[in-house]
């Protein structure tokens, strides 16, 4: 079980705010899914959330505790650009991830353990519809082969929590219906909190099963910069889809 609490949070750079008293507490097993204006702090929350950024005030809690100052293997990100590796095939891609957790000093897995690895990378290959190009290379895949790949790569790790920054911006509607359903389908398989960054309003009703809204509260037309975004709207889904 991961709940994840936010507490008067605030994100403040140089002559620059970016986030006021933010609040939140997001249950187990929730898809969140966060819109507003670009600029409005989105993607600096998930940072925080991943570990990347540091609030400057406030506190973000998973389970309770402190969130770890650097990024671990309880959460997982998805970018809208593909971060994969190039010289690795899609088995590589997905075994790297394990090599790393399991070993991260050799970054090599052997014998038995590699044996459940493989198991492992396969079963979910086949889950997100690319068991028959295991042996190709990310540059022999579409993109949204690729977004497969990157989604699986964060998936194999059994993250608590996945975060995703507009992993669908870049891929065309015929494919972005079908990854909608592979991410669902991973979100109940793996029993995951999803925070997902999007500018999609249709999209973002229709995943999520609690809507967050981003916004500026107090605006200053001759310095934008002195007031941030704050949660405007947390809409819970009603008659959505369980997350239990």
């Amino acid at each position: 079980m991961t709940q994840v609490t936010v507490k008067h949070l605030w994100k403040e750079y140089p002559g620059q705010v970016v986030l006021e008293n933010v609040n939140l507490v997001v249950d187990h097993h929730e898809f969140v899914t966060i819109i507003g204006a670009s600029g409005c702090g989105k993607t600096t929350f998930l940072k925080m959330l991943l570990g990347i950024e540091s609030p400057s005030r406030g506190s973000f809690l998973i389970d309770g505790e402190p969130l770890p100052s650097e990024p671990g293997p309880d959460r997982g990100i998805v970018f809208q650009r593909y971060s994969l590796f190039p010289h690795l095939t899609v088995m590589g891609n997905l075994l790297l991830g394990l090599e790393l957790r399991d070993s991260p000093v050799a970054g090599r897995l052997f014998g038995a353990r590699r044996r459940r690895a493989t198991e492992r990378a396969h079963e979910l290959l086949e889950a997100v519809g690319l068991k028959a190009a295991a042996d190709k290379y990310p540059a022999q895949l579409s993109g949204g082969m690729q977004q497969r790949l990157s989604i699986a790569q964060s998936v194999i790790r059994e993250p608590k929590i996945l975060l995703l920054d507009e992993p669908f911006g870049a891929l065309d509607p015929g494919i972005t219906a079908d990854m909608h359903a592979l991410i669902l389908k991973l979100w109940n398989m793996n029993k995951m909190t999803i925070f997902m960054v999007t500018h999609d309003l249709t999209e973002s009703f229709a995943l999520g099963t609690r809507v967050l809204v981003f916004d500026k509260v107090r605006i200053d037309p001759q310095s934008p910069e002195v007031y941030g975004a704050t949660i405007t709207y947390n809409i819970p889904l009603k008659g959505h889809r369980s997350a239990s």
